[in-house]
């Protein structure tokens, strides 16, 4: 069989994705999302009489603690590939790569298996978040002189 009947073969049964849905879907998640950590962070203040100001690090560990839990419980997973960057993109998604790499290598041992495994997933995320937070930290000094 020659590329070009090949090419033809996989585009007629490669399913087609819905990217007007995908993307409703991904904001409605993303935004439903932002309003339970609102409700946490609410919450916080409220009853656990936290300053405003220290709530939202408390709701990030929270967010962050239940999507490690949903990732090691094993439904993490299913509810991804649900709501696919809905639930990826925010702090979830990055608590749940650095939870399924240290799961996938646990049985190496803790060195070598989960130390040098923990942030395959996540390296690229802290790369170039950090790399982002430099340049745009420069082109602010630039733009408002310090």
């Amino acid at each position: 069989m020659d590329k070009k009947r090949y090419k033809d073969l996989v585009n007629i049964y490669t399913p087609k994705e819905n990217k007007i849905y995908n993307i409703l879907k991904a904001f409605i998640i993303g935004g439903f999302l932002g309003i339970i950590g609102q409700f946490v962070i609410d919450l916080l203040i409220t009853y656990g009489e936290i300053p405003k100001n220290e709530a939202s690090t408390y709701m990030i560990i929270i967010l962050i603690f239940f999507a490690s839990l949903f990732t090691a419980m094993g439904f993490f997973d299913t509810l991804v590939g649900k709501a696919r960057a809905g639930l990826i993109i925010p702090i979830t998604g990055f608590a749940h790569a650095m939870t399924s790499s240290a799961l996938e290598y646990k049985r190496e041992g803790l060195v070598q298996g989960i130390g040098a495994n923990i942030f395959k997933l996540s390296g690229s995320v802290i790369l170039y978040g950090v790399v982002a937070a430099y340049v745009f930290g420069i082109i602010r000094y630039i733009l408002l002189g310090g």
